[in-house]
C-alpha cells in the first residue's frame, strides 16, 4: 500500500490474458528476479579476487543493456487484466518481477487475518547480522495495508507506529496483521514479525479509503 491518502493508483487493464497466459509469464520472469537476488546476496558476500569482480562487472553490465534494448517507460504500476487479475510484479514488497522484494506471499484467513512467512538475507542488514528497522518498516505497512483491505480495493496509510521490541535476526520470519476497528473511511490495524523465539516488531496502522474511491 503507498503511503499518501490521496495518491492515485499507477493502474491500467491489459489485454485480456488467460490464467495460462499470466502463469506463462510468470514462469519467464519470476526466475530472472530471483537469480537477480541471488547476485545481489553473491555480491555482498563475495572474496573473489579482483579480475574476476571485473569480469563478472563486464557480463552484468552486459546482461542490463540486452535487458534495455526493449523496456516499459516508468514504473511497473498494477496491472489488471479485463477478467480481472491484478498483477502487482513490480512492487517492493511481494514485486515477482523486482529483485528488491523478498518477496512476500501473503495468506487470508477466514477472519481475515493476513500473514506470510519469508526469508530476509544478506541484502537486507542494518545491525551486524540483523534486518534494518526500515525493512521491517516496510514490511509491516505493506502487510498491515493488506489487512485493510479485505475487498480488494485500497486502502492507503494514514500513519504507522512501529516498536521494535528487540533485534530482528536475518533469516525465516513471520508477519501477520489484522484488523483491530474501522472508523469511516479510517481502518485500524495491528501486526507484528516474529522469529522462533517470539515477536520481534510490532506496529498499529491508520489506513485511508482514498477520495478518488470513495466518489467511484
Amino acid at each position: 500500500m503507498a503511503s499518501c491518502c490521496s495518491a492515485q493508483v499507477l493502474e491500467f487493464t491489459v489485454e485480456d490474458l488467460s490464467a495460462e497466459e499470466v502463469a506463462r509469464l510468470r514462469a519467464v520472469y519470476e526466475p530472472l528476479a530471483e537469480s537477480v537476488r541471488q547476485l545481489v546476496d553473491a555480491t555482498i558476500r563475495t572474496e573473489v579476487d579482483e579480475q574476476t569482480v571485473a569480469a563478472v562487472k563486464a557480463d552484468v553490465d552486459a546482461a542490463v543493456a540486452r535487458l534495455r534494448s526493449r523496456q516499459i517507460d516508468g514504473a511497473f504500476g498494477v496491472r489488471r487484466t479485463t477478467s480481472g487479475e491484478s498483477m502487482s510484479w513490480g512492487n517492493a514488497v511481494i514485486g515477482v518481477r523486482n529483485a528488491l522484494a523478498p518477496p512476500l506471499e501473503t495468506h487470508r484467513e477466514p477472519d481475515g487475518r493476513r500473514w506470510t512467512d519469508f526469508y530476509l538475507g544478506a541484502a537486507y542488514e542494518g545491525p551486524p547480522g540483523h534486518v534494518h528497522g526500515g525493512v521491517s518498516a516496510l514490511i509491516l505497512d505493506h502487510i498491515l495495508g493488506e489487512a485493510a483491505s479485505p475487498d480488494g480495493k485500497p486502502r492507503f496509510t494514514g500513519s504507522i507506529t512501529v516498536r521494535y521490541v528487540r533485534a530482528t535476526p536475518l533469516g525465516p520470519l513471520h508477519a501477520e496483521a489484522a484488523i483491530t476497528r474501522t472508523d469511516g473511511v479510517k481502518t485500524f490495524c495491528a501486526g507484528h514479525i516474529s522469529d522462533s523465539q517470539g515477536v520481534t516488531v510490532e506496529a498499529e496502522g491508520v489506513f485511508i479509503t482514498p477520495r478518488w474511491l470513495r466518489d467511484q
